[in-house]
């Protein structure tokens, strides 16, 4: 039986919370680069006497838990995302301002971190009073390929695994409250290119060639009518053409048109029909105006999908320790994506949303002047051992 008498964080476990988010926010890593990051976390969690910490996709770490109590043996997995964004910090006068030129923690992963951090520190302190396993995952490469949700999926860390969590600071949600909603709660994102082939000819004479711009011009009106005639409206299906590039002088026919766009979508089973569609679309487009096109896509994170009872669970958990004013299933639209996907993709999941909104803490995500209290870190720390436990039991 789980006992959750003990589960207020100790003040040196709390301190190494904060201790933690300043040192990663002060010394952002780009995806992929996180290996400072990795040495940091590595050290806090032996420090705490955490020794059986081994690394994944080369940046990445995690450690497990083992309960010593007796009951029914599940294993839950909680993923901290690491990695940093390509941004410059705009807030000068933060004591823990990056230091990284043009790169910040613009996202709240070093939040993220440093709560499952902490969830670490407290499973290890109570072990003697829980049954089952707990993994903290701390992930490398959420923001860019390669993914590292993509391999904590193909490397089988989820392999016998009950459920797991992850979470993220939502800028538009008060600070102190949390959201979570049942089913999809962001999109898939995956990522085409599209090269259009046409003949090179002189302006003069435009019969002689064919036009791989009127092509592209084609192309982007029609690939749109897929979204707006055949995705249901409560899908919010999105495509993005982000780059285009083509033509080398004012007066020749364009020989060739390149582009490249992401695909989203919140359905699961329309996934494949929607990149399928992209391409016939661009092939039918090319083969009209005596052209042809070469179409290629990698998927990348599914889109997470919330389990249901976890999220009433963990909707009662938040009424009963912080009150239901304090509860959010509000569903907000978001065309964004995380790769808690592949999480979500192999295990009964939760993606929950820690409010962060405040006078001085009002920028979104991915912008220069995002901020979220440190504040926030021991409450949700210990709401997420909470939930963990009940999950555990």
């Amino acid at each position: 039986m789980n006992n959750s008498g003990n589960i207020v964080l100790s003040p040196a476990e709390q301190d190494a919370i904060i201790e933690m988010r300043h040192n990663m926010h002060r010394e952002p890593e780009l995806s992929n680069n996180e290996w400072k990051t990795q040495e940091r976390i590595r050290e806090m969690l032996e420090r705490f006497g955490l020794k059986s910490v081994r690394s994944f996709h080369q940046t990445g770490l995690y450690v497990d838990i083992e309960g010593l109590s007796s009951g029914p043996g599940r294993s839950i997995a909680v993923r901290g995302d690491i990695d940093a964004l390509p941004i410059q910090e705009a807030r000068d006068g933060l004591p823990y301002r990056s230091k990284v030129p043009g790169v910040m923690h613009a996202c709240g992963h070093d939040m993220h971190a440093s709560i499952a951090l902490g969830t670490a520190l407290a499973f290890h302190r109570i072990q003697s009073s829980f049954s089952g396993r707990v993994r903290v995952i701390f992930q490398p490469a959420e923001e860019a390929e390669p993914l590292g949700g993509r391999s904590v999926a193909e490397k089988g860390l989820l392999i016998g695994f009950d459920a797991a969590v992850g979470f993220h600071v939502k800028t538009d949600l008060p600070a102190g409250m949390y959201g979570a909603q049942a089913g999809a709660v962001t999109k898939s994102a995956d990522q085409f290119s599209l090269k259009l082939i046409g003949k090179m000819a002189h302006g003069a004479l435009p019969h002689v060639g064919v036009d791989a711009i009127a092509m592209a011009g084609a192309f982007i009106n029609e690939v749109q009518k897929v979204v707006s005639r055949e995705m249901p409206f409560d899908d919010g299906a999105i495509i993005t053409i982000g780059t285009i590039a083509g033509g080398e002088a004012t007066n020749i026919i364009c020989p060739c048109v390149s582009m490249t766009g992401t695909i989203r979508t919140s359905g699961s089973e329309r996934r494949q029909l929607l990149v399928q569609r992209v391409r016939e679309i661009a092939e039918g487009v090319a083969a009209m105006h005596r052209g042809t096109a070469e179409f290629s896509c990698r998927l990348g994170e599914p889109p997470v999908v919330n389990d249901s009872a976890m999220v009433d669970r963990f909707r009662r958990l938040v009424v009963d320790t912080v009150g239901p004013e304090n509860f959010s299933d509000k569903r907000s639209p978001t065309g964004g994506s995380d790769d808690f996907g592949f999480y979500s993709s192999c295990v009964p999941s939760i993606y929950f949303w820690v409010g962060s909104e405040e006078p001085g803490n009002e920028s979104g995500v991915h912008t220069p002047n995002f901020g979220a209290s440190d504040d926030l870190l021991v409450p949700t720390t210990e709401l997420t051992v909470r939930y963990c436990l009940a999950m555990l039991d």
